[in-house]
């Protein structure tokens, strides 16, 4: 709140790195069990790389995690988080819009924090209506301009609110919006149109297959390469994905899974050898496995055929 001491850098930090790409709804109670595990960043630090990874399973976006890793050790070594955005930059993981936030936030630094809701925010009042991926220098000078010298960090996060509860992408509440008086895009009666929508990609499709290998009421579980697609992450065990479609046996189950910049078919196979690093997980605490997102549904797809046939 405004006026209140600043907050604490590393839970300014985790939570600008959990909300990348992620709803505020998810990141909360995500975020209080990441503090209640590993309070301080010297905690996270410290911790293994498989307990992070596992408490980060269903965030998404895995390289956040490796990152956030990464970033911690660094900062505990340093003795603490830099307080420029400069020396934030340097870190792991850290972007331009991080370390303005995490300036600004927790440092009191004069820096501009333009996250999607702030970029909003500025387009809808200057009623730019180009997409955003094209007006970024724009909105950063614009913005620039009304940031204040003082006070950074609680201009930062009103701004933020102000994109994420009144200026909405969708039926803006622009009667309730403090800067209505002065916005061109409420002015011109119709504030969705600004800006434009971002120019749609094509998201190939890609092939793969994961084995379920079951004994005794286990199943043998895999962790991924540390590097590339959901590093370090467990799975079940499969070949690398392809380009092409496969030629598979009747699979066990089958799930379709939508990444940022590709769309994946997995087919889950019967499989007996369970080959390589990995253990025998019960299948009954496959929850605790910290399964990504894309693995969890490869279990249930198996288990709900399984529940389907047994009826």
């Amino acid at each position: 709140m405004p006026g209140e001491a600043a907050p604490d850098p590393y839970q300014v930090w985790l939570s600008e790195v959990m909300l990348q790409q992620t709803t505020v709804a998810t990141v909360i109670p995500r975020f209080e069990r990441f503090l209640a595990k590993w309070p301080t960043v010297e905690a996270l630090a410290s911790a293994k790389d498989e307990d992070v990874l596992s408490e980060w399973a269903g965030l998404g976006y895995y390289a956040r995690a490796r990152n956030l890793i990464a970033c911690a050790r660094e900062v505990a070594l340093r003795g603490g988080f830099p307080d420029t955005e400069d020396e934030l930059r340097k870190l792991p993981g850290i972007g331009a819009y991080t370390a303005a936030a995490i300036a600004a936030i927790a440092f009191g630094r004069r820096a501009l924090a333009m996250d999607t809701n702030v970029e909003r925010v500025i387009a809808r009042l200057h009623a730019i209506d180009a997409p955003i991926a094209d007006s970024k220098p724009r909105l950063r000078e614009l913005l620039d301009a009304i940031t204040p010298q003082a006070g950074a960090g609680d201009f930062a996060q009103a701004m933020m609110d102000l994109g994420a509860a009144i200026c909405r992408p969708r039926s803006p509440k622009c009667p309730q919006c403090p800067l209505s008086a002065d916005c061109k895009a409420f002015a011109s009666g119709d504030p969705e149109r600004f800006p434009a929508p971002r120019r749609k990609a094509v998201r190939p499709t890609r092939y793969g297959a994961a084995h379920w290998i079951e004994r005794n009421g286990h199943v043998w579980l895999v962790r991924r390469p540390a590097k590339g697609m959901l590093g370090g992450m467990a799975a079940l065990p499969g070949p690398e994905w392809s380009d092409e479609p496969l030629s598979t046996p009747a699979p066990l189950g089958q799930v379709t899974h939508v990444f940022t910049h590709f769309r994946l078919e997995l087919a889950i196979l019967a499989s007996t050898e369970a080959n390589g690093d990995g253990w025998w997980q019960p299948i009954d605490r496959l929850v605790d496995a910290g399964l990504p997102t894309l693995y969890r549904r490869a279990v249930e797809s198996v288990l709900d055929t399984r529940s389907a046939l047994a009826a």
